[in-house]
């Protein structure tokens, strides 16, 4: 199984679709005024569906990697995005910052390496896995 698309809910897909944007990602989509969708390299997608109301925070994050971290969020500032969080060096060795959509939707910019998917802690491969 692989996980290859999210949908986040938004009460303006067009304005929330510049945001993302703006974040670099390259719209394949625009079924205005309902629905968005992203392609990110790689292939996975990230798309917009309308919503009449917004539930609220809840709990989910979008993350992005970023291997120029730094200088994208310096370069996302210029532009006037406002982050919640500069770049800073977890314990669990990954670099984030975090902004929020125009929804509400947290995202997180990160660059974690080889410990995204190789930290050191990583359990062992079981027999028959």
């Amino acid at each position: 199984m692989q996980l290859n698309q999210v949908t986040l809910p938004s009460a303006d897909v067009a304005r929330g679709a510049a945001f993302y944007r703006r974040l670099g990602l390259r719209q394949i989509v625009a079924s205005l005024p309902k629905y968005a969708r992203f392609e990110c390299p790689g292939g996975s997608t990230l798309s917009l569906h309308h919503v009449d109301r917004l539930v609220g925070a809840t709990g989910v994050v979008v993350y992005f990697e970023c291997p120029d971290l730094d200088a994208r969020v310096a370069a996302l500032k210029e532009q006037g995005l406002q982050f919640d969080a500069d770049p800073v060096d977890q314990p669990w060795l990954w670099r984030e910052a975090y902004l929020r959509d125009p929804d509400g939707n947290v995202v997180c910019l990160f660059w974690a390496g080889e410990n995204r998917r190789n930290p050191p802690w990583r359990l062992a491969e079981q027999p028959g896995e």
